[in-house]
Order: C-alpha cells, then sequence, then structure tokens
C-alpha cells in the first residue's frame, strides 16, 4: 500500500472488490460502464495493474484506476473516483500512481482517451504533462461521444509527480 495524498491509501485491487467496482461503474459511467465480466477480465489480464484509493480514515474504497502495459508504451484504462470524492486529490493520486507503475516497468509513453466534456478529467490530464493527440469520434458508447487521445512521454522534461502539487 501507498500513500501519495493525506487521506488516501492506494492498494491493489483484487476480485473481492468486483461487487464494488461493479456499482462505481453503473453509477460513474452509466450506458458505458463495463460488465462485472469485463472488470474482472481486466483485473487478471495481462500486463494489467489496478490499484483502488482507499479513505485512509474509513477504509472506504473511493476510487480506482487501471494502467495496461504492453512492453513498450502504456495506457491508462480507466481511472474513477466516486461522486463524493471528487476534486478532493483522489484522481491525482490514482493517477500518480498509475505514472509510477508505468516508470517502474520501463514505459517509455503513456496513453489515454478521455471524454471531450470532461473538464475536471482533462485538467488534470494536462496538469501532469499530457498532450492531446487527437479527437476518436464517437468513441464512447452507446452514448456516441467524442474522447481526446493524449500522450505523455515519461522521459520527457517535468514528467515527474511534482505536478501533484501545483
Amino acid at each position: 500500500m501507498t500513500e501519495l495524498d493525506p487521506g488516501v491509501v492506494v492498494r491493489p485491487l483484487t476480485h473481492a472488490d468486483l461487487p464494488v467496482l461493479d456499482r462505481f461503474e453503473r453509477e460513474l459511467f452509466g450506458a458505458g460502464a463495463w460488465s462485472r465480466a469485463s472488470l474482472a477480465e481486466e483485473l487478471a489480464g495481462p500486463g494489467r495493474w489496478y490499484v483502488g484509493g482507499q479513505d485512509a480514515a474509513t477504509g472506504e474504497l473511493i476510487g480506482y484506476a487501471g494502467l495496461w502495459f504492453d512492453e513498450i508504451d502504456a495506457q491508462v484504462m480507466t481511472i474513477g473516483t466516486t461522486a463524493g470524492h471528487q476534486r478532493r486529490g483522489v484522481g491525482g493520486a490514482l493517477l500518480a500512481a498509475l505514472l509510477g507503475r508505468a516508470r517502474e516497468v520501463g514505459a517509455a509513453h503513456v496513453y489515454l482517451e478521455v471524454r471531450v466534456d470532461n473538464d475536471p478529467a482533462l485538467r488534470l490530464y494536462e496538469r501532469a504533462g499530457f498532450v492531446r493527440m487527437g479527437r476518436r469520434r464517437g468513441y464512447y458508447q452507446p452514448e456516441d461521444v467524442d474522447a481526446w487521445t493524449m500522450s505523455l512521454a515519461l522521459d520527457a522534461p517535468g514528467t515527474d509527480d511534482e505536478w501533484m502539487s501545483s
């Protein structure tokens, strides 16, 4: 377990977390939520690394995130924070954990997709040094919402975790 942000403990997720993750997915992503079976496959998939953000005071799981590493680059698969804990640094702590893992496994770049209308997430990713590469039309289904594809070169200046304090 790692404590990256006061009050948030980042820990590996297990299959025992699936009921909570399933509920979070439906609450946060609605019609576009991953199924419980998809979540289980992600947790066990090769090259996957999933972590949860836990409230240090209560032990409650309040967010989760996942990374996929293909032996060259890494992909942020998801980051989600429960509604009552958004804009409190939980997403930043989870992103910092993912970026730390990407560095640890030797990824050259980290990629992600984010809804074009998700301004808080866009600000978080841009503060961490991600840049927009292009727009994917209709990426999020069934809502038919576009996504920005973003990238971060891990060897670029300023890509350490100092962005967390800004």
